[in-house]
């Protein structure tokens, strides 16, 4: 490989890779090597990846051969891609969701969209690091903590700005020129909270897109997989990849015939002209002198590429006093449903209850945070009836839906919300509905971007409204490692 070739491939996009790997000029074999050399040199000061698959390289030669013998597959073929840590994969690697009661898990079966991905043509080149059980376990733990991975830190500051969680690792080893892309996890702000804080795009798709089977669960009422990327193509291509209907999952199976296995098509440069767009001014409220400024530009972007800006849109649910009753019930019930299904010879827990109790005899490296989460979420059963959570439940998605996203949509006529850095996020994540976050600048506290927001399925129109955005901006800068 040329110099310009390993710098090329730092922070290029899938695309670009795909027509060199068409060329010949590069092969996937030299992609996993380049990548590889690459964690080896910063990953000690990123703590981005647990792991690299010890198979990557042949499986790299592999699609190397039938891409010479047979032709292509597709975009992701030969392209090397990142997995979040509780994202199952049927090979040598383990899933664990970054604790150390799990650290020698090895699946049996491909997530669903892990097999997806490999049908595409990717190379699983590794897990992630990530906030430890999805940031469920303790208040105090901060964002990109897990006791088998340490701290995950921001490439653009380490160990000054914010990394996000919890798809912490997935980000800043993006963000870091690791891989190509990578597959995070949200249940409320876990893939764009990250992907805002590492200048990525980061698309939490609507719940039920993408199928959660294989993934170790938070909350199977919000719980979804999502690309992170550099740019919204990549995240289009990946999200085409990953689409499917699966029969285990129920929520999968209801959203059977709402997706779309290519979503390019909507990557339309003039996508934002007369496209009615609604700003939410309660959520910006927060923002410091630095962080308006980003925003009121974004705003202007989106008026100078012809959209229509309805300010300060209201949301009836705007001041709405939440809790997490839904999380609770649901972490322990889909937790003890995954973990009983795990080999009692190959794996010492396999319930909450026994994820405590090795914690607690594990303390000196388990509970550098407490696991005040985890506790509360196993007595939420005396308390917390299921009449009760579904009540919750009921009431949140009213709340969400038709007294927020809905709402506000309806009611102003709009094609979607734009929200600064990931403001709406539990917003979204209650609704069950799609975030777009992509790059919008760069403050004295690290990157920040802006997102874009709507109801169930509207990922063509996010996407659209998200490419524009960011082929009229183009501010993304890569870290200096």
């Amino acid at each position: 490989m040329t110099r310009i070739s390993e710098e090329l491939m730092a922070n290029a996009d899938i695309q670009t890779l795909q027509l060199a790997l068409e060329r010949r000029e590069i092969s996937s074999v030299d992609l996993v090597h380049y990548y590889r050399s690459r964690i080896e040199a910063y990953n000690g000061k990123i703590n981005a990846v647990l792991e690299l698959n010890p198979d990557a390289i042949e499986i790299a030669k592999a699609l190397d051969r039938e891409r010479v013998e047979g032709g292509s597959r597709g975009p992701l073929h030969g392209i090397p891609i990142l997995l979040k840590d509780n994202i199952q994969t049927a090979d040598r690697m383990h899933t664990s969701a970054g604790s150390i009661c799990l650290a020698e898990h090895v699946a049996t079966e491909d997530a669903y969209i892990s097999a997806k991905l490999r049908e595409a043509g990717g190379v699983l080149l590794g897990k992630a690091n990530m906030t430890e059980w999805a940031n469920f376990m303790a208040v105090a733990m901060p964002s990109g903590y897990s006791s088998r991975g340490g701290q995950v830190v921001n490439p653009y500051g380490p160990g000054i700005f914010e990394v996000g969680g919890s798809s912490s690792g997935s980000g800043a080893a993006v963000a870091a020129g690791f891989a190509v892309a990578a597959i995070g996890t949200e249940t409320s702000g876990s893939i764009v909270n990250p992907a805002g804080h590492n200048s990525l795009v980061g698309l939490k798709p609507t719940v039920g897109l993408l199928s959660r089977t294989g993934i170790i669960p938070l909350s199977s009422s919000q719980d979804t997989p999502g690309p992170m990327t550099r740019t919204v193509s990549d995240a289009a291509i990946l999200l085409g990849a990953m689409t499917g209907v699966d029969g285990s999952d129920a929520h999968s199976l209801a959203s059977d015939g709402q997706g779309h296995r290519d979503y390019t098509p909507f990557l339309e440069r003039r996508g934002l002209h007369q496209a009615r767009i609604g700003i939410p001014r309660w959520y910006y409220g927060q923002l410091d002198e630095e962080e308006r400024q980003i925003a009121e530009q974004a705003i202007q972007v989106l008026r100078e590429e012809g959209a229509i800006v309805i300010d300060d849109v209201a949301l009836p649910c705007q001041d709405a006093v939440w809790n997490y009753d839904v999380l609770l019930y649901e972490f322990k019930r889909d937790l003890n449903a995954y973990l009983g299904k795990l080999d009692p010879a190959k794996t010492s827990v396999h319930s909450l209850q026994e994820v405590i109790a090795f914690n607690e005899a594990h303390a000196d490296k388990a509970l550098v945070y407490g696991q005040d989460t985890l506790i509360w979420s196993e007595d939420a059963k005396g308390t917390l009836t299921e009449e009760a959570y579904l009540t919750s439940l009921q009431t949140y998605r009213e709340l969400t839906r038709q007294q927020g996203i809905d709402h506000a949509l309806q009611t102003y006529q709009l094609d979607a919300l734009f929200f600064p850095k990931d403001e709406g996020e539990d917003l979204a994540a209650r609704a069950g509905y799609p975030l777009l976050i992509v790059p919008a600048g760069y403050t004295s506290k690290g990157p920040m971007g802006v997102m874009f927001a709507a109801g169930a399925f509207s990922e063509p129109m996010l996407i659209k409204l998200a490419y524009a955005f960011e082929q009229a901006t183009q501010c993304r800068k890569p870290p200096l490692l």
